[in-house]
């Protein structure tokens, strides 16, 4: 057992907490929250931040929690601390998605903190990409770090198939945006230039004119007709970028949670070597198009997300809610 003083362990559970924060969301709705037991920090899902109508079943709501998972472990690991991790720890409480708890002294490899140096850094994209193609052994590695966490990041190579990709994301995006209850449940998250909300999607986080890629991978509309979005010029941002899509053996919470530990795993790695992504999750929304996905494309895996890597000049804005916000002292009931 290491003594540690109660200082340290106050200042490094903030510190885990603070890099957990910085996880991507759906929607960046961080639908998280944290409560601390000593050593132990209990990551649970803030179902009062689900998407009630997106994502019914909670399982983007699971692999949001699973990155942010990754990023205490990260930061843990910087400290010098072997995190102990317990996924869904108690079957009487769902909310409960994992437990952390201070392990034994560890000096971080310079892999681990490669990592780490980018979860503040790296940013969701919500555009094209330049022409700069990505390396094939960056996209290998992209792979392993998936591997790393029980998931699987396969490059769709395939034109034929990226242009499955591309029209089954167009159709299922006409559909959610006809559907009235569902773009209220999303404009929720949106947010207009000069809000002083820490969660959603600011106006400056996309672009207000997109230009279409070949082929073209429909945006959210965060902007619901209003003339929202960043002005930069975006007349190089026309490539569709490297399509990738990231599934899991079975489709269990657990494995919900695994992969948002892969994908953020992918996101950081990716971020070190100044390659973005753009998340493109609609089809897998509705049941009958992730179902043939998986079928038709993915040898019976499991998708959990949908994206497009490349290189891009954009500068996007994020915004987090302070510590304060979502840790909470006592127990983790």
């Amino acid at each position: 057992m290491i003594a540690r003083t109660i200082e340290e362990i106050t200042s490094a559970i903030h510190t885990a907490v603070q890099a957990a924060v910085w996880a991507p969301s759906v929607h960046n709705t961080q639908p998280w929250s944290f409560t601390v037991d000593g050593e132990e920090i209990a990551l649970r899902a803030d179902i009062e931040r689900k998407l009630r109508l997106g994502d019914p079943e909670g399982r983007e709501m699971l692999i949001s929690c699973g990155a942010a998972l990754m990023n205490m472990r990260l930061a843990l690991r910087v400290l010098g601390c072997e995190p102990q991790v317990r996924v869904l720890p108690d079957p009487d409480r769902p909310a409960l998605l994992a437990t952390v708890r201070m392990g034994a002294a560890v000096a971080p490899d310079e892999h681990t903190r490669l990592l780490h140096a980018e979860i503040e850094r790296r940013r969701t994209h919500r555009a094209g990409f330049t022409e700069v193609p990505v390396a094939d052994r960056l996209i290998e590695a992209f792979a392993c770090q998936a591997n790393a966490e029980g998931a699987r990041l396969t490059p769709v190579r395939s034109e034929a198939a990226v242009r499955v990709l591309a029209a089954l994301t167009c159709a299922a995006e006409d559909v959610q945006s006809q559907d009235r209850l569902l773009t209220l449940e999303m404009i929720r998250w949106a947010q207009p230039p000069g809000s002083p909300r820490t969660d959603g999607v600011p106006a400056r986080a996309y672009p207000r004119e997109p230009r279409r890629t070949h082929p073209h991978f429909a945006q959210r509309d965060y902007a619901h007709g209003h003339p929202w979005g960043d002005d930069a010029d975006q007349f190089r941002s026309t490539s569709t970028g490297i399509v990738a899509v990231l599934t899991t053996p079975a489709d269990s919470r657990e494995d919900w949670i695994a992969a948002g530990q892969a994908l953020q795993r992918v996101l950081l790695h990716a971020s070190a070597y100044d390659v973005s992504a753009a998340f493109h999750t609609q089809a897998l929304e509705m049941f009958h198009l992730r179902e043939f996905l998986r079928q038709e494309l993915l040898s019976g895996e499991h998708p959990q997300m949908i994206m497009r890597l490349g290189f891009t000049s954009d500068e996007s804005e994020s915004v987090r809610r302070p510590v304060t916000d979502v840790l909470e002292e006592g127990g983790p009931g």
